[in-house]
């Protein structure tokens, strides 16, 4: 079983709260839905420039999705 990121469980659970779809959030961070597919299964995580687009859009912080602070 894979373990599961602090980033990856955060980040999901951002997407479920925020009601943002997945082709919206992609399309906001100039990247494909595969690679937000990809961040949600844990498979990749983004560049520091694709996570900065993320927070923007989703309206929270790096920190947070990082697990740096709750």
């Amino acid at each position: 079983m894979e373990k599961v990121t602090k980033f990856q469980e955060r980040f999901t659970e951002c997407l479920q709260y925020s009601h943002v779809k997945q082709v919206d959030l992609a399309k906001a961070a100039n990247v494909s839905k595969q690679c937000v597919t990809d961040y949600k299964r844990g498979k990749s995580v983004p560049s520091i420039d694709t996570l900065y687009l993320i927070c923007k859009f989703l309206d929270v912080s790096a920190d947070y999705l990082l697990g740096l602070e709750d």
